[in-house]
């Protein structure tokens, strides 16, 4: 009888060191439930196409992938200074300042406009053949040159004010089927030639993502069957100046979102 106290301090002894044992033998366990996360990059993140948009001029939106990952997944704390027409330079310049050391998630899709996208798609729809590949190679050789060195700078800036974030890198989906499309629908070979492009500007923002040591989240394979032209296309056509050639509200939700996903958990 006189020891019962005894026994009963040094059993919640052992358990107090049981439990401070365990957190040593799994480090992090707690601190890997709590998300922070900041949603950088041009308007394949802000989510033009899907709308309806904030009272911003970057156009973003609630049912781009990133709000929806973000509510999926209970996280600590959302940023969003993904902004529609942003290249390189506005990350660097703006979107950056939204991260921090405790920022622990980050993801960013940049580059097609540094490549020219606008141009591109703009002389490919309304120009000549001969307009649309000249413009379709010069995007080609600007995104194997220049922005290699851009997407660089962008992840290294990234990495210097999140040094404890995930960083994961999305790229932009194949615009276009190439099957039968209609006699006002762009033709097959310059469908053809954009997606060609497509794949080249996946390669490189792959290749830098992986030099990075982030996580490159490919998002062609989830596009595939929905591009425009497609039975059930989740990327507009020329349905307006600004989302013209950008996902739906279904390709944000069954492809960005997937591809995410499929990464993250």
């Amino acid at each position: 009888m006189p020891h019962r106290p005894l026994a009963r301090a040094l059993a919640t002894l052992v358990a107090v060191c049981t439990a401070a044992l365990g957190a040593v033998l799994v480090p992090g366990t707690a601190q890997a439930a709590v998300i922070n996360y900041v949603a950088l990059g041009d308007s394949y993140s802000s989510g033009v196409g899907a709308g309806p948009y904030d009272w911003s001029t970057c156009l973003r939106s609630q049912k781009s992938y990133a709000p929806l990952w973000a509510a999926a997944h209970g996280v600590a704390s959302f940023s969003f200074p993904a902004c529609g027409g942003a290249v390189t330079a506005d990350v660097l310049n703006s979107q950056v300042n939204s991260l921090s050391a405790s920022t622990t998630l980050v993801t960013i899709t940049i580059g097609g406009n540094d490549a020219g996208f606008v141009n591109v798609i703009t002389s490919c729809r309304f120009g000549s053949t001969t307009a649309c590949t000249d413009a379709v190679n010069t995007a080609k050789a600007f995104a194997t040159s220049t922005l290699p060195g851009r997407l660089d700078a962008t992840y290294a800036a990234i990495r210097n004010r999140a040094p404890n974030a995930r960083l994961i890198v999305l790229g932009y989906p194949r615009l276009f089927e190439t099957t039968s499309c209609g006699w006002l629908a762009m033709s097959t070979y310059k469908r053809t030639i954009l997606n060609e492009a497509a794949d080249v500007l996946a390669a490189v923002t792959a290749a830098r993502a992986g030099a990075a040591g982030a996580t490159f989240a490919d998002t062609r394979p989830y596009f595939a069957g929905h591009g425009v032209c497609a039975g059930t296309p989740w990327i507009n056509d020329v349905s307006g100046v600004i989302e013209a050639y950008h996902p739906k509200a279904d390709g944000y939700r069954y492809g960005y979102l997937p591809a995410l996903t499929a990464v993250t958990g």
